[in-house]
């Protein structure tokens, strides 16, 4: 009788380990805090394609939009860290979230696994060369501007995104008064470009490709120090706007809910690492997002970049006077 009591104490202490090994064992979820169609969601749902096939079970894209990313980031802080939900966070909302909002539901440090740096993402400057064809360069453009202090306006995907605070940077680099007009999402914000609402727009470059291609907007300078091979002939913003040292750019990244076993969280980095070290993924990356693959896919090395990009974007925040209650 002892004995079989045993047997199945030893039997029900097993299945939790059983369970852990099996993982992942039915659909994983991916977070994103912004609308369809935005650069995360596009990011996402390539990078659900392959692990879907890594892990044999089904990755699906959830986007939460809503408070510049922080619905998402709140929910996967306070999510059950079993391997079955993450996130795909930004510079936006782990690093300039810190310092913009007054207060925040979770730590945007420690309420989160690091699992992989996703790739640098510039931003690029665009204008709609039907409704202000006067604006035919960068230097052009700040001539205008100059000429009429106040009388520009520039979108954004939100109040301290990183589109307006590359906006902000800009104004302040080269003298500037602009009006920041901010819109619910990426969507929004290149509508009211399309639609003339507003002068310029401070666009990543994933989601901008498509319309500079299509000549519905124009491109006068992407805001890194290199030229962007998925937006040939256009120029470094620092160059073309006559503001050397000027740039802008943020992060993707993959985060799990703290906590998470550290098992799933080294198997799902390595299957990362592996997805965007294949040739088509990067070419994918640097050819159709203008995304710089990250030099350092662990961990630890994203969470470095994380704490060194809080510490950089407070003081532009700072600066720029944006905030949210």
């Amino acid at each position: 009788m002892l004995r079989r009591a045993t047997l199945l104490l030893a039997s029900l202490l097993a299945v939790p380990a059983m369970a852990q090994e099996a993982w992942p064992g039915r659909p994983i979820t991916i977070l994103g805090g912004f609308p369809n169609g935005s650069g995360v969601d596009i990011y996402a749902r390539k990078l659900a394609e392959p692990l879907t096939r890594a892990l044999g079970q089904p990755v699906v894209v959830d986007n939460r939009s809503g408070a510049g990313g922080n619905i998402a980031s709140d929910a996967v802080a306070k999510a059950r860290p079993d391997g079955y939900t993450f996130l795909l966070g930004t510079a936006g909302t782990h690093a300039i979230n810190a310092t913009l909002y007054r207060s925040l539901p979770f730590d945007p440090l420690r309420d989160v696994t690091h699992i992989a740096l996703l790739g640098d993402v510039p931003n690029v400057l665009l204008v709609n060369p039907e409704k202000r064809p006067q604006y035919r360069s960068c230097a052009e453009l700040i001539a205008v501007a100059k000429a009429r202090p106040g009388a520009l306006n520039y979108a954004s995907t939100g109040n301290g995104a990183s589109t307006h605070l590359a906006g902000a940077q800009f104004a302040a680099a080269a003298g500037l008064e602009l009006v920041h007009v901010p819109y619910r999402g990426q969507p929004g914000a290149m509508q009211a470009l399309l639609s003339g609402d507003v002068d310029l727009f401070f666009n990543q470059t994933g989601p901008s490709i498509g319309p500079v291609q299509q000549g519905q907007v124009k491109a006068l300078g992407v805001t890194v120090g290199q030229p962007v091979a998925a937006l040939p002939g256009v120029p470094v913003a620092a160059e073309a706007c006559g503001l050397p040292g000027f740039e802008s750019s943020t992060w993707y990244g993959l985060f799990g809910p703290p906590g998470l076993p550290d098992a799933i969280r080294q198997r799902m980095n390595a299957e990362v690492a592996k997805i965007l070290a294949t040739p088509e993924f990067r070419a994918w990356l640097v050819d159709s997002q203008g995304i710089t693959p990250p030099a350092d896919t662990t961990p630890e090395g994203f969470r470095r970049v994380h704490e060194a990009d809080i510490a950089r974007w407070a003081a532009i925040v700072r600066r720029s006077g944006a905030s949210v209650d």
